[in-house]
């Protein structure tokens, strides 16, 4: 005589298949569909990017070699400050040019603190990455979301993205800088995108552009797909005349 047990588990609801490999591509288009959702909800078209160091501490927290870096933090976070209170002062009913970080700390948390203190909204894209802390108190928490896939978080940093401005970094910083100028130079990205390089000492010294070019690697107009700044001022007069040239009737993510 057949017994009665419990019924069978819903696919969707059966978490050893979820995080089985063979329901990868599954949390693949999660990755790409919660986010858009969300950016969907809170009227989130296009943003801002900043990218840089975690190891950057504000000033009378840092220590090590990195503790005369600090002036970028306060940089990132004045920068942030004033293009969200650029950002909610055009007459736009969506939400225009929203700062976005990885969410962690350093550059990425003096970003979302600027945005925070200008009462915006701000996006923290983090990474399951086996460090502790890396989420920061400034993300808004509905925006704030977690990624396990390194290239779909870049893709949500690339995809609503009008601008991204680069501070000093180290393997990550420099990772999501080649992807994104790659796509840029390849026309992948068709969008117009400008790109802020932020500290030219420290990027001249960690990055030989001119010899790429010397080498004949690239072409020398590639170098003028970089803005190379080294005050808040110019960085953001530059960023906010091209934003209005390029993007201000143009709202939405485009590739």
């Amino acid at each position: 005589m057949a017994t009665q047990g419990r019924p069978p588990v819903k696919a969707y609801r059966n978490r050893g298949f979820l995080n089985s490999r063979e329901a990868r591509a599954l949390r693949i288009l999660a990755e790409y569909l919660e986010p858009k959702s969300r950016f969907e909800r809170h009227r989130i078209d296009d943003t801002i990017v900043f990218i840089g160091s975690a190891r950057i501490r504000p000033r009378g927290e840092a220590q090590g070699g990195v503790a005369g870096m600090s002036g970028y933090y306060e940089a990132a976070r004045e920068l942030a400050f004033r293009l969200t209170t650029w950002s909610k002062a055009l007459d736009s009913k969506e939400r225009r040019f929203v700062v976005c970080t990885g969410g962690g700390p350093g550059i990425m948390e003096a970003a979302n603190r600027g945005a925070a203190e200008a009462h915006g909204v701000n996006v923290g894209l983090t990474i399951s990455i086996p460090l502790p802390e890396f989420e920061n108190r400034y993300v808004t928490r509905a925006l704030a979301l977690r990624f396990h896939y390194f290239f779909m978080r870049k893709f949500w940093f690339y995809y609503p993205a009008k601008a991204v401005v680069v501070f000093p970094g180290g393997f990550g910083t420099l990772d999501e800088l080649f992807e994104l100028l790659t796509l840029v130079q390849t026309r992948k990205m068709t969008k117009p995108m400008p790109i802020v390089l932020f500290g030219d000492q420290y990027w001249r010294q960690v990055v030989d552009f001119d010899a790429l070019v010397r080498h004949g690697t690239i072409d020398a107009r590639d170098l003028d797909l970089m803005h190379r700044a080294d005050s808040v001022d110019d960085a953001f007069h530059w960023l906010v005349a091209q934003l209005t040239e390029h993007a201000l009737g143009r709202p939405g993510p485009m590739l």
